[in-house]
């Protein structure tokens, strides 16, 4: 029998060219194959950390921005409605002193209820409230609500004959439509 001692191994193998058991070669790729997953998941942990953290930060400052924002809005509406109030107190002066004057004629009264008047409407027109015309114009049901169609063959159909009370807009939104009768011209 031939003797394959190179190495001088009693039991014949070539050591030199043997190939290493298979439990040596799995585990050491295993524990290397291990250590970069556990890695890998402390890495993700640490990230999903971060993250989570990011996100409870953000919904807080999202939650500040959004009482914030409610604040800001709410102190806008006083303050507008402050400003209004402040440009119809003078008129309110005035009507506390026409009621406080004794023994002026009818006359003088009815000139100062016209300038209280003017003074009213043109407090309006700075908030950017105007009239909107009615008389002689042609019905709109956006503009004017009708309480009554008059039969007359004087007003063109479908026209505003006079108007019971004055409607307002507040630059293009409609405050309060126009109370109008409107004419209808029967059919002969």
């Amino acid at each position: 029998m031939p003797s394959n001692k190179k190495n001088g191994d009693a039991t014949g193998l070539d050591l030199e060219h043997e190939l290493p058991s298979a439990e040596t070669e799995e585990a050491a790729p295993q524990t290397s194959g291990a250590a970069d997953i556990v890695a890998e998941l402390e890495t993700l942990r640490g990230e999903r950390a971060s993250y989570l953290d990011r996100l409870a930060r953000l919904q807080a400052e999202f939650d500040n921005f959004r009482k914030r924002s409610a604040k800001e809005q709410q102190d806008f509406r006083d303050y507008a409605l402050a400003e209004a109030l402040k440009s119809l107190l003078p008129i309110l002066d005035s009507l506390d002193r026409a009621v406080k004057t004794g023994g002026v004629s009818v006359q003088d009264f009815r000139s100062g209820i016209e300038l209280i008047d003017k003074q009213f409407h043109d407090a309006l027109a700075k908030l950017g409230v105007e009239p909107l015309p009615a008389e002689g114009e042609v019905f709109d049901p956006n503009l004017h609500q009708a309480v009554q169609m008059v039969d007359t063959d004087e007003v063109a159909d479908n026209h505003v004959i006079d108007e019971l009370q004055r409607g307002y807009r507040i630059k293009d939104r409609l405050l309060r439509p126009a109370m109008v009768r409107v004419a209808h011209n029967p059919k002969k």
